[in-house]
């Protein structure tokens, strides 16, 4: 097992919400993920800048729209109060990654996970070497993340339909507070990708946006 460096133990001793602070005007920006295993984790790289610009436009958030990818084993994850993980396929952990994932999660940090087809299996497997002590828990359509800023009464929104099962988002609380969200068959990441990429309908795009909207107020809430 690595030991963590010098930097990554001087930046837990601040919360990830307070790095926020230290970024250019406060800005919030979103990391996406890389892992290894062979899924697209680099798919619809507009995805995030598209939010970011929304949430710059329907809230008083600073923001950087800006796409920018991470590796788990460098320290640059304790930069950002809120990482993306996407693709098909598979997904692999190393027990190193899945150690500094979990020292950046109990840490302040926030992992949004969304399914874009194919990632079920490889995530609960992945997400137990992360917290062998938690499970997932299906959130309520009464949690708050639905209703912080839009309001989604019905949970999560259906963007794609994938194996046609309704639309689930599950969590991993530490201490109460949310510090992954995982949303499936559902999929509203792709619903935040430029409109000719999966020519979904302008309702659905502003409903995808709108969801990730509140993610981002929950996760400077909590």
């Amino acid at each position: 097992m690595g030991r963590i460096s010098g930097v990554v133990l001087s930046l837990l001793c601040i919360c990830i919400p307070q790095l926020l602070a230290q970024t250019p005007l406060g800005a919030f920006k979103i990391a996406r993920l890389k892992y290894a295993g062979g899924g697209d984790w680099y798919n619809d790289p507009s995805a995030e800048v598209n939010l970011l610009r929304f949430v710059q436009q329907h809230t008083a958030i600073p923001v950087q729209p800006v796409f920018e990818a991470v590796d788990l084993s460098s320290d640059a994850i304790f930069q950002y109060p809120m990482l993306f993980l996407t693709g098909h396929g598979n997904v692999v952990f190393s027990h190193d990654e899945a150690r500094r994932l979990r020292t950046y999660l109990l840490n302040g940090g926030f992992l949004y996970i969304d399914d874009d087809y194919g990632l079920d299996t490889a995530i609960r497997r992945e997400m137990r070497k992360v917290f062998p002590d938690k499970e997932f828990v299906e959130l309520p359509f009464s949690y708050g993340l639905f209703h912080c800023h839009f309001s989604f009464p019905h949970g999560t929104p259906k963007t794609h339909e994938h194996d046609g099962k309704p639309p689930q988002a599950f969590g991993i609380f530490h201490e109460g507070r949310l510090c992954v969200l995982y949303t499936y068959e559902s999929n509203p990441s792709d619903g935040w990708a430029d409109p000719e990429v999966h020519n979904d309908p302008p309702e659905k795009r502003e409903e995808a946006l709108k969801f990730g909207t509140n993610i981002v107020v929950w996760v400077l809430s909590q």
